[in-house]
């Protein structure tokens, strides 16, 4: 006979803990959605360097009566799903007699809406993230307050940008205005981050383990996924199977992307962090994975993510760009830079669509995880060529449980704060305030 479970399960063995994807048979969590009966409201940040192809980026149209343009044309499965705005600007990445910088601006006031102070040296002065007031005040009810993933290493300190810190082009989640919060980028560590126990001990001597016997993580808590499955019912069986499914194949898809054949792969175009799978799109849709699961258990509820620190100068040659990025985002106007810069946008967002449709994929209640989702994606620079932070490239996936009118494209007057949206989010997602950053107030037509 089937019995109601807590949220809070989980399958554990040595040095493993999995937590469980929303079944039915759970009895509410002593959240936010205790009260209203309804799943958690999850909000994630993605972000892409060096502005876009502006003409190839903006859609068609206006309200519901509009159409994705050439780069988010990937986006075409879940367009009724989708926001798109026009006319939000970053204030805090302008330079307002700073100079030079605008990169290293454009990451860190990107969720802050704050002017970075101007420095390579130890006294970064910048302000909290959307994402860390969002995990203050939501991460209680979850295992990880927040949790951040991107591609290219966090820096500690360094020269980067025309007198601003390596520390402001590599991150944009900001725990207070000196302490940034770094980001994992290796994917067998954010998959043992997620899937190990409390006892960092067990958790080490189980990744040996596993590693030593070419085990899955699976393996060390199957007695008590046994255990659960006969309390029940058949369609939350169902679940269970699918989710052990996926925990699997995402493993193994990490040992197989950093290794290949018991050799380790390098990268010939571009230097990849160790650890990291040699084909950079297989890296991006694995951390994007661990976001889904991550918001799939209620893990966490809050997430960022980088797809290049600033001013990447990556190369694409997956999609036939050999130039640096960072480079031909200098376009002076040029035919063919554009259309590589439009090529790499296209690639971006179709990265983007991606996680967009792998929420979707997830049952969640009456409806799926993507419609109890924000999920923004964007740049804090429009223009590569001219470094400009107003009329920026933001859309947005999901319904933010019911909160948000999606199949739109949303125009608003030049200028108009980024933060409005942020004062927005943070209220859908239960943690209310009235100002944020530069905001005027919450942004209007949302609902």
């Amino acid at each position: 006979m089937s019995t109601t479970i807590s949220r809070r399960t989980m399958l554990r063995g040595f040095g493993a803990a999995l937590a469980l994807p929303w079944l039915e048979q759970m009895a509410p969590a002593a959240s936010a959605a205790a009260a209203t009966g309804k799943p958690p409201v999850r909000m994630a940040f993605l972000y892409v360097p060096n502005g876009v192809n502006v003409e190839q980026w903006r859609p068609q149209g206006e309200g519901s009566d509009w159409q994705l343009s050439p780069t988010l044309a990937s986006l075409k499965d879940v367009k009724s799903e989708m926001t798109a705005f026009t006319g939000l600007t970053l204030r805090g990445a302008f330079a307002l007699g700073d100079g030079g910088g605008d990169h290293a601006r454009s990451v860190a006031s990107f969720l802050t809406g704050s002017h970075p102070k101007k420095t390579d040296g130890a006294d970064i002065s910048n302000d909290v993230s959307v994402d860390q007031v969002a995990a203050s005040r939501l991460g209680f009810a979850t295992r990880f307050p927040s949790l951040e993933l991107g591609c290219e290493p966090s820096a500690q300190a360094g020269k980067c940008d025309s007198g601003y810190s390596c520390v402001y082009t590599s991150n944009m989640a900001w725990r207070n205005s000196t302490s940034h919060v770094g980001k994992e980028i290796n994917p067998q560590a954010a998959f043992d981050r997620l899937f190990g126990n409390e006892n960092a001990k067990e958790s080490a001597e189980n990744r040996a383990l596993r590693h030593k016997r070419k085990k899955s993580v699976l393996d060390f808590v199957m007695d008590d996924a046994k255990r659960l499955n006969q309390k029940l019912g058949q369609s939350d069986q169902r679940k269970l199977d699918e989710y052990l499914y996926a925990v699997r194949e995402i493993e193994r898809r990490v040992q197989q992307s950093i290794k290949l054949d018991g050799i380790e792969v390098d990268v010939p175009d571009y230097p990849r962090p160790k650890g990291a799978p040699a084909d950079y799109g297989e890296h991006v849709r694995l951390m994007m994975d661990m976001m889904v699961l991550a918001f799939q258990t209620d893990m966490t509820r809050v997430s960022t993510f980088m797809f290049t620190n600033a001013g990447s100068n990556r190369t694409y040659n997956n999609i036939g760009v050999s130039d640096g990025h960072h480079s031909i985002s200098h376009h002076g106007r040029n035919k063919e830079k554009l259309e590589k810069i439009a090529k790499i946008d296209a690639f971006h967002v179709e990265q983007y669509a991606y996680f967009v449709k792998e929420l979707q994929k997830v049952r969640e209640g009456d409806g799926t995880l993507l419609d109890n989702c924000m999920v923004m994606y964007g740049s804090g620079i429009s223009d590569g060529d001219r470094h400009n932070h107003n009329d920026l490239p933001i859309i947005m996936a999901g319904r933010g449980g019911g909160a948000i009118k999606t199949d739109r494209h949303l125009k608003y007057e030049d200028n108009t704060p980024l933060t409005n949206l942020y004062v927005s989010m943070l209220d859908i997602a239960g943690a209310k305030t009235d100002r944020f950053g530069d905001s005027t107030g919450p942004l209007t037509n949302l609902g």
